[in-house]
């Protein structure tokens, strides 16, 4: 994710006029829009006005506080992230300001490259969650499924699905399973004039043959033993909205050809039946396999392919989209936090890249599963997701080293940050950051 390209400003509040004038040039040069001021009162004044923002305040202001004024952030915004700006006597307040919510600080005097990494994490987690309002916001207000990415990828395809959204051409999607097809099927539903009509979805890989001919053609009483009463088919069903066909490759040779006779002719028959009824939908098929060459082999008919085929659209695994990957986790763990009644875990930097870095062989679907799995908490919190996806990463290896190796220096230290720095050979200042990092409280190794 490239935060220079983000709507998303950074508040800096500073009350010397000379490192408020260095922070900006410094976050400027990075890319960033920045808005500085000297004071929290007009930081929250201009906050009122947008919230696209990140803070970074000094901890000492005139009037209020950078405390008072990230309490007051997190009053109106729990999820907006604030950093906090302090002197080396300000350290343990700021822990304890990063444990209550804050999202990082950094100590001065400090380098340009610490303070813009920080800014531009901040940055990204707070485009994040921006977008992920934005998505929520179209599900309430009915505008449709929601197509997440900003990969070009994705982009393409949804400027292709509006162009196509309004025709009556049929549509034949392809991709792998898991990369979200039927999705991309209820998106060009419901961005075109059939929106307000039914959409129907069948897999057709899921039926048995016995019973796949009356689930999509419907049948009359009578038409053989057990139909007590006349059944309306999935075609029928779908008059004047959208026919979505998934796995169309696993549909049956002999339904094959009946399929073609109604996109021919526009007409159907209910087993049982010899009326003809009109019927108008559209169709659109998704297929996880080379349909062409699979009507080489004499596994689909070719003559069908061709007349689904009006349209082609590919949805591309998700390991080459890997940059929509932290916005879709994002919105994953926002969904199932809602679902199963949890709080919404807080998602680190070093998850969301480690998660980049994963295959991903059961593309969205899979990335959705690790998602509730994470909000359940049968993931580790701290950046660990090698186990779920079957790939123990470096950084969550040595991310998980550091951690034990910190929190058994508290412990032999009686929880002392002073002795647990000296025992592993390292500043205060650098043990107070990593311990923040990833979340330890040396309070929790005092011994009475």
């Amino acid at each position: 994710m490239n935060s220079v390209e983000l709507p998303v400003s950074v508040l800096c509040v500073e009350d010397d006029p000379a490192v408020r004038m260095a922070n900006t040039q410094a976050l400027e040069l990075a890319g960033f829009a920045v808005r500085a001021t000297g004071d929290a009162e007009t930081a929250l004044a201009w906050l009122r006005r947008d919230d696209r923002v990140v803070i970074l305040s000094d901890v000492r202001l005139p009037g209020l506080s950078g405390l008072e004024l990230q309490a007051q952030v997190h009053a109106r915004d729990p999820e907006l992230p604030v950093i906090l700006v302090t002197g080396h006597g300000d350290i343990a307040m700021a822990v304890a300001a990063t444990r209550a919510g804050a999202y990082d600080f950094v100590e001065k005097p400090y380098p340009v490259e610490r303070l813009v990494d920080c800014v531009r994490r901040a940055v990204d987690k707070r485009w994040l969650t921006l977008e992920n309002r934005r998505l929520k916001a179209a599900l309430v207000h009915g505008t449709g499924p929601v197509l997440i990415g900003h990969s070009p990828a994705m982009q393409a395809l949804r400027d292709t699905l509006l162009d196509i959204a309004d025709t009556e051409a049929n549509v034949l999607i392809c991709g792998p399973t898991g990369s979200g097809k039927e999705m991309v099927a209820q998106a060009l539903h419901a961005w075109g004039r059939r929106r307000d009509r039914r959409f129907v979805p069948l897999n057709c890989a899921g039926l048995p043959d016995t019973v796949f001919e009356s689930e999509i053609f419907g049948y009359e009483a009578g038409a053989f033993t057990g139909a007590l009463k006349q059944r309306i088919g999935k075609i029928e069903y779908a008059n004047g909205g959208t026919l979505f066909l998934d796995e169309i490759e696993g549909m049956p040779l002999a339904l094959q050809a009946k399929l073609l006779r109604v996109l021919q002719q526009r007409v159907i028959e209910r087993l049982g039946s010899n009326q003809s009824i009109p019927v108008d939908c559209r169709v659109v098929a998704a297929t996880k396999e080379d349909l062409m060459s699979s009507s080489r082999a004499g596994r689909f008919r070719e003559d069908l392919y061709y007349r689904l085929n009006v349209i082609s659209l590919h949805v591309p695994p998700l390991c080459e989209r890997r940059e929509d990957i932290p916005e879709l986790f994002q919105w994953f763990v926002s969904q199932a936090a809602e679902r199963f009644e949890r709080p919404s875990p807080d998602i680190s930097p070093q998850l969301l890249g480690q998660l980049e870095a994963q295959p991903w062989p059961g593309n969205v679907r899979e990335l959705q599963n690790t998602a509730e799995r994470y909000v359940l908490g049968l993931l580790l919190r701290t950046g660990e997701v090698g186990e779920a996806t079957h790939n123990h990463t470096l950084d969550a290896q040595v991310d998980a080293f550091e951690k034990r190796i910190i929190e058994q220096a508290l412990d032999a230290s009686s929880g002392l940050v002073i002795h647990a720095a000296q025992r592993l050979g390292v500043p205060r200042k650098t043990l107070y950051y990593k311990m923040a990092r990833h979340g330890i409280d040396p309070e929790h190794f005092r011994r009475q």
